[in-house]
């Protein structure tokens, strides 16, 4: 009964212990900080071999330190017992021993000022990988155990502290796994921060760059500008609306950052800070709603190869002042890590360097003559040679051409085909249109001795009806006076005093005055105004109008002086009327005086618009002496509208060369104004821009 009994209970410790290390397996593979792991790691050990307590210490920069224990004051050392234990675990720290059981109060071979000080068992087990001793495991177990157990308990650590390794190694290859991948980021970031020099998309690339790098929510770049420091760059934005409010409070936040010259990490308070900086950032987390914010100062880069008496002066002068910041935010969590430091810290230094090249580059003076230059100097070598020849005698040569190859000068001008005898008609009163007897295309005749001429159209005027009307009404208001008196003076039934007769006759003489008057106003009216109502033809001609029957229809009215009709005679001579703008207008004249004096005439070639193919000639007659802007309908040329323009009348050399003979039909003409060089013929309009532009107003 009592095999059956024992061989059950070490069935049970047997199943309990493979549990437990199943558990500290799944321990080890786990995810977590490694204060988490020796926590539960030692928790796990210790009620495994039913231990008083037990620590677990590390190994940081060659010093040992306890990260976990449990009981640990049961070891009761006393003063001139805790270096000799520290002695101990250093020396079984560097042992190759798998581990080490100590009786209490004992000592290691060969040293007697190491040993076990304490009235415990200790059991160590150091902690180790391929690369590294991580720590060491010390177990306090009651001095009572028996020897054989013992045993067990060495084996049961050195078996769990294999398992401890498995977990320091998983960390390890985590950890070179995020460095690798930290490392990728890093490259992929200063690569690109430096593949350009403009400081606006340098800013923009790292403020994009630099939030991946990190791990943060947004990033921003502020440079600065007098003695503020507005936001040129955020992360995720292609434009910045800088009168935004949030915008402004973060160019502010920046501002009192690059004030002071030092970092600044908020994590949710503010009483640290100064009150400048305190104000500026809660009225920025009001706004923003940002849990933590780190402000980097980014200053340009020290000269590594300068000597040392030269840092020793500059030790004197006044500190640098930083160019711009960089602002870093979170907007849910506000817990600053090591990681988020350190990357910060990473990405304030490359940003430092490629900004302040970015700013330094563009300082340069005439930096794009400078580039060019530099360019230039590429074709002067290798096989660029033979082509930078052949091009550069190329451009000598068409140089040559616009320097002194003599070309045709003209001066160009649109313009209409007239008749030379055409007539305007202009309206003589304010009127409407009461009927029109021509048509466009009818002919009339001029005034004769017995004619006045073709009647053209009859106008319609309501003052000059009621004109007529109120005369002839006066007319006949005096003639019923002079009436009324006459048969009041010879009416014999009354008898008139002489003073009576007198008055009579006064107002007789009175009446037969205005009368006169009125009948004088009356053949003034019939003879000069009435026949205003009815234009007739001054010469005679065809009529060219077409829009008088659109006016008849429409009843628009008539102001005196506007334009009615036009008649022309289209048999006779031809013209070409040419509006030459004022600008070129001294070309032309300085020719004519030439031809003048040679007794030869200004030649001028045009082409009609209707036969673009067909080149005519003809000779200047005419050249107007005043320069105006003609506005009217009846202008030679629509450019006339809002250019002072000279009128010149042109004499064609054939007409009967020209088939389609129509008024105003539209021509291109140029004037032949003797030869130049033909780069002054192809960029004269330039020269001219600048001599007037620039020369006469600057010299």
């Amino acid at each position: 009964m009592s095999s059956s009994k024992e061989s059950s209970s070490t069935e049970r410790s047997e199943l309990q212990v493979r549990t437990l290390l199943g558990e500290i397996t799944q321990l080890s593979k786990r995810d977590i900080t490694p204060e988490e792991f020796h926590a539960e790691f030692l928790r796990w050990v210790t009620a495994a071999l039913g231990a008083v307590g037990g620590g677990l210490w590390t190994l940081e920069r060659g010093t040992l330190s306890l990260s976990y224990q449990i009981n640990f004051k049961e070891l009761q050392l006393k003063e001139n017992e805790v270096d000799k234990h520290a002695r101990l675990l250093t020396r079984l720290l560097n042992s190759s021993e798998n581990g080490t059981l100590l009786p209490p109060h004992s000592g290691t071979e060969g040293d007697n000022d190491v040993g076990n000080p304490t009235g415990h068992l200790l059991i160590f087990c150091p902690i180790r990988t391929e690369l590294e001793v991580v720590g060491l495991v010390e177990i306090i177990h009651r001095p009572d155990a028996p020897i054989n157990i013992q045993k067990n308990f060495v084996q049961f650590l050195a078996q769990t502290c294999k398992l401890a390794t498995d977990y320091y190694k998983n960390r390890q290859l985590r950890h070179f796994s995020e460095r690798q991948n930290l490392w990728v980021l890093l490259e992929d970031f200063t690569r690109t921060i430096h593949e350009n020099l403009d400081p606006r998309l340098t800013a923009y690339t790292i403020a994009n760059e630099g939030r991946r790098l990190i791990g943060c929510d947004r990033v921003s770049i502020a440079l600065r500008r007098g003695n503020s420091c507005p936001i040129m760059a955020v992360s995720g934005q292609d434009t910045i609306n800088k009168r935004a409010t949030i915008v402004r409070l973060q160019g502010k936040v920046a501002g009192v950052v690059l004030k002071a010259g030092e970092p600044m990490w908020y994590a949710g308070s503010t009483s640290d800070f100064p009150p400048q900086i305190e104000h500026a950032v809660e009225k920025y987390v009001d706004e923003s709603h940002s849990k933590m914010i780190a402000v980097f100062p980014l200053f340009h880069r020290k000269k590594e190869h300068e000597k040392e008496e030269e840092k020793e002066k500059k030790k004197y002068r006044k500190p640098l002042r930083p160019f711009g910041v960089l602002i870093v935010e979170q907007l849910t969590d506000s817990q600053i890590t090591e990681q988020i430091r350190k990357r910060v810290d990473i990405v304030a230094e490359h940003a430092s360097s490629a900004l302040g090249n970015a700013l330094e580059h563009r300082s340069i003076f005439l930096l794009p003559i400078w580039k060019l230059l530099g360019k230039s100097t590429q074709l002067l070598v290798g096989e660029a040679l033979p082509k930078t020849i052949a091009v550069t005698i190329a451009v000598l040569i068409v140089l040559g051409c616009l320097l002194f190859l003599p070309w045709n000068f003209m001066m160009h001008s649109d313009g209409t085909l007239e008749p030379t005898s055409r007539v305007r008609i202009y309206s003589p009163i304010d009127a409407e249109i009461k009927m029109l007897f021509v048509e466009h295309g009818s002919r009339v005749l001029g005034p004769t001795e017995t004619h006045r001429g073709t009647k053209l159209l009859e106008l319609h005027s309501p003052e000059l009806e009621a004109q007529g009307i109120q005369l002839q009404g006066e007319e006949r208001e005096v003639l019923e006076d002079l009436v009324s008196l006459n048969q009041r003076l010879h009416d014999r039934s009354r008898q008139l005093s002489d003073f009576d007769l007198a008055d009579l006759a006064g107002q007789i003489s009175k009446s037969q005055i205005r009368l006169n008057t009125v009948r004088d106003k009356l053949d003034i009216f019939e003879v000069y105004q009435k026949p205003n109502l009815f234009i007739t033809s001054p010469m005679d001609g065809v009529v060219i109008s077409g829009d008088v029957r659109r006016r008849l229809t429409e009843r628009l009215p008539l102001s005196r002086m506007s334009y009615v009709l036009e008649i022309a005679d289209l048999d006779g001579d031809w013209q070409l009327e040419l509006l030459v703008p004022e600008s070129r207008m001294g070309y032309i004249m300085d020719q004519k005086r030439r031809q003048d004096a040679l007794g030869e005439p200004l030649r001028v070639e045009f082409r009609l618009v209707s036969q673009p193919s067909v080149k005519h000639f003809g000779t200047v007659k005419e050249i107007y002496d005043r320069a105006e802007v003609r506005t009217d309908s009846g202008s030679a040329s629509a450019m006339s509208s809002s250019i002072n323009s000279v009128s010149i009348k042109v004499a064609l050399d054939d007409l009967g060369a020209i088939t389609d003979l129509r008024p105003g039909s539209e021509c291109t003409a140029r004037i032949l104004c003797g030869k130049r060089p033909l780069g002054y013929v192809l960029f004269y309009e330039l020269i001219i821009y600048f001599q007037k532009n620039i020369l006469f107003r600057w010299f």
